[in-house]
């Protein structure tokens, strides 16, 4: 009878949670339904020039994660703070020189050497940040997608001391926007993107995997803890972020820190969001119905990650004989860089 009481009773659960989605349309995204096309990409950018170039950005991420699988959730987020933040996927965010010396921009800057050495100065640092951010991903148990290639870097000008950057039809770079707290100011900010609700909660899926520090949180714990914290969450937290230590970290995803799969959404309906924006994508009525659906549902999180991902990764590209192929990664490559018939000839 207790059994037959609980059949019963999952069955009137999964009726009602499936009426709820049904109401909301999610896009879809079968093995080869993708974003339209910037102009100046195409899939097969590199066939000729470069064949086997994501099969050296594959196999020397998968010795790097093997060595530490931290650093491959900073891939992606170094993808997303270039495209995003600084007003597009232009390897702009590769010569802030205050984060020149960190381990993520070293991998990026590795690549290039790999991949120069082997086919020569005809790859993009813009490209390969979109390759590496696209391994992150896969190697760490997510997705295996294609992204469009034939991305060129930004245009640096004047001097690496008081670097700007030349402006291009889509203008200059903005300032990285005002941190995100709340669903009203992420579906502002991605709307301002052409980012749709959908998009916004998938790429917030972004969290399945990785670390935040201590500061980005604890205003959720003290002076009072945040009534939609889980309690025994909240305690956890406690004793990795105490007041007097707020330079530690925290996984983002506490029950798969490492792997990228759906279970950042599964957290969010458990009350067990790390950052207040986490928490308030299963609050905001606009967006709830959609952690819902990526939580039940895997595929449904995977599609439309695949989908928002390259659409991001083709924001305000540069393309053709726009931009350059930087020699280095890392420095705006002042002389050579700027003489762009010396560099390639366009695909």
């Amino acid at each position: 009878m207790a059994s037959s009481s609980s059949s019963a009773s999952f069955l009137l659960f999964f009726l009602f949670t499936s009426s709820i989605l049904l109401q909301f349309s999610f896009p879809v995204i079968k093995a080869q339904n993708y974003p339209p096309l910037a102009d100046g990409l195409s899939w097969d950018f590199y066939k000729e020039s470069c064949s086997d170039l994501e099969s050296y950005i594959r196999d020397h991420l998968k010795k790097v994660f093997q060595q530490d699988t931290k650093v491959a959730p900073s891939l992606l987020h170094l993808q997303f703070q270039d495209c995003f933040g600084q007003g597009g996927c232009q390897g702009k965010v590769l010569l802030d020189k205050s984060r020149s010396g960190t381990a993520t921009f070293q991998i990026i800057e590795d690549l290039r050497e790999i991949v120069h050495s082997k086919c020569g100065r005809i790859v993009s640092c813009a490209d390969i940040v979109t390759l590496a951010a696209r391994e992150s991903v896969y190697l760490s148990g997510g997705p295996q997608y294609s992204v469009p290639l034939g991305r060129k870097d930004a245009v640096p000008s004047k001097t690496m001391d008081n670097l700007s950057f030349s402006a291009t039809k889509h203008g200059t770079s903005p300032k990285l926007h005002a941190a995100i707290t709340n669903a009203d100011t992420l579906l502002e900010q991605f709307g301002e993107k052409d980012l749709d609700a959908v998009d916004a909660v998938s790429l917030l899926g972004g969290h399945t995997f990785g670390r935040s520090h201590c500061n980005s949180f604890t205003d959720r714990l003290y002076p009072t803890q945040d009534p939609l914290l889980e309690n025994s969450y909240a305690n956890h937290l406690k004793k990795i972020c105490t007041t007097s230590n707020a330079a530690n970290l925290s996984v983002l995803d506490v029950r798969t820190p490492n792997i990228f799969d759906n279970k950042y959404y599964v957290n969010l309906l458990r009350h067990q969001g790390l950052l207040a924006i986490d928490q308030d994508l299963y609050t905001d009525r606009r967006t709830k119905p959609i952690v819902t659906g990526f939580a039940y549902d895997v595929n449904l999180f995977f599609d439309s990650f695949v989908h928002a991902v390259v659409k991001l990764s083709q924001m305000n590209v540069l393309t053709g004989s726009q931009g350059v192929i930087r020699a280095n990664c890392l420095a705006a490559d002042l002389g050579s860089s700027l003489k762009r018939s010396s560099l390639v000839a366009d695909n």
